[in-house]
């Protein structure tokens, strides 16, 4: 059975499981630290640590899980059990972040955190590695592909959206004295992240050919990874973006407050970045078919490490509507980096296939987000250092020159770098859009045969 052009409701509902995902993970990403920092009070390098452990010890789950949802055989397929029965302790695990406990001290806080972290982790890899690997299952189309990445990065911006404007509306500021207005912000978007999952499991379907193939071996999905250039690359790629995206999400807020003044701003500035991603997915979408991923990739991911750059001129005295401006500039290539680096990756699972004969989807799924964890766990603590070192203080009005670069230098020319290496692994990408159709037409005489045997 081939499924290579998928109705449009089935896009729509699987593309919304992903809002969930990016509210829960956006609002971690954009507020766990500062609301570390300037609710709890711990100070920038321990609230990196807490981080930090939190993520490193979560590395183990990624291709475990992604191993144990490859070998899953039930009536409901795979991959949907996972989504049907993770919800509620994904829910669970969120709201215990946002808790600000009864007891003080450096270490008892650093350690509850950490361990909130750790749970939240597993939770989420629970539900969204078997969410993740659906997306080549679904269509074996290299534009298909393209078109529901596109239907779940609209849910995914759309997330963003409101976990940048939204929070901050029930939070207000970010002080001691809104740790309750903290706790029910964490309430509500637990239930609004956990829903989707549930229609997700009942709107989608699984190709039966894949539920009837003897699962693999993990040592064996390994080596296949390791041996499989395009996933390789798409990789490297799918993992610099969407770092310089967690280093962003992360230390905007700290630039919007500190460096440009518009704290009370910052909800129509989010706005106006991740409304223009959304409203350029059907632009990057008809590019992707016009060119193909690569060029698309590198030209959008060209274009957002250049306004990147341009962001860190901003300052105090910069006129609203010109941060707009450069806001909906940027949007563009959010655009672009939601899209095109999720369309890439699963043409490497055919070509998976089509070398060993076999199918690894959700621990080739499991190795990139592990990667990315990683290197997250590593790169956003040490933008914190960095604050730590350039003499951030939390709270004060007015923040040492010393600081203010080191926001600059987090927003700006690290992220920048990190994309320009992408677009230089875009080039050297080894699959085409000519190859990859080739090889699903071989992939669909060869299951006819065994079919016919």
């Amino acid at each position: 059975m081939t499924t290579s052009h998928l109705p449009s409701r089935t896009k729509w509902i699987y593309g919304s499981g992903d809002l969930g995902f990016s509210m829960s993970l956006t609002i971690l990403a954009a507020y766990f630290a500062i609301f570390l920092t300037d609710v709890v009070g711990l100070a920038p390098g321990v609230a990196a640590l807490a981080i930090f452990i939190g993520r490193t010890t979560d590395y183990i789950n990624d291709p475990l899980i992604g191993y144990l949802s490859d070998r899953t055989r039930s009536r409901w397929g795979r991959r949907r059990p996972f989504l049907l029965f993770g919800a509620l302790p994904f829910a669970l695990a969120f709201i215990l972040l946002w808790i600000k406990p009864p007891f003080t001290g450096t270490l008892p806080l650093a350690i509850y955190y950490a361990a909130a972290y750790v749970l939240f982790d597993v939770a989420a890899t629970f539900v969204y590695m078997p969410y993740f690997a659906l997306t080549p299952e679904l269509t074996d189309s290299y534009d298909e592909r393209t078109s529901l990445t596109s239907h779940r990065m609209f849910f995914s911006i759309l997330g963003s959206l409101i976990a940048f404007t939204v929070p901050l509306i029930i939070i207000g500021s970010f002080n001691p004295e809104n740790a309750s207005r903290v706790f029910w912000m964490g309430v509500l978007f637990a239930v609004l992240s956990a829903a989707p999952l549930i229609g997700v499991f009942f709107g989608t379907r699984e190709r039966s050919e894949f539920q009837e193939a003897p699962p693999p071996r993990l040592l064996e999905s390994l080596k296949s990874a390791a041996k499989n250039r395009p996933f390789i690359f798409s990789a490297v790629m799918y993992l610099l973006t969407w770092i310089s995206m967690d280093i962003l999400q992360v230390n905007l807020l700290f630039f919007l407050k500190y460096v440009v003044g518009r704290e009370a701003e910052s909800d129509i500035i989010m706005g106006a970045i991740f409304i223009t991603a959304m409203c350029t997915l059907p632009l990057w979408n008809w590019v992707s078919k016009r060119w193909n991923k690569r060029l698309a990739y590198s030209v959008g991911v060209a274009f957002w490490a250049v306004i990147q750059l341009l962001l860190i001129t901003l300052g105090p005295g910069s006129p609203l509507p010109l941060i707009l401006g450069m806001s909906i500039l940027a949007g563009i290539g959010v655009g672009a980096a939601h899209v095109l680096p999720w369309s890439i990756i699963p043409d490497a699972i055919e070509y998976d296939e089509f070398q060993t004969g076999a199918r690894h989807e959700g621990v080739f799924y499991s190795l990139i987000t592990l990667a990315q964890k990683i290197a997250s766990s590593i790169a956003i603590p040490l933008t914190l250092l960095v604050l730590e070192a350039t003499g951030y203080q939390a709270n004060s009005a007015v923040q040492p020159a010393s600081a203010l670069l080191g926001i600059r230098l987090v927003i700006g020319p690290i992220p920048a770098v990190l994309l320009i290496i992408g677009i230089l692994f875009a080039w050297l990408y080894p699959l085409s859009r000519e190859q990859h159709a080739a090889m699903v037409r071989e992939l669909e005489a060869r299951r006819k045969k065994d079919t016919n045997i």
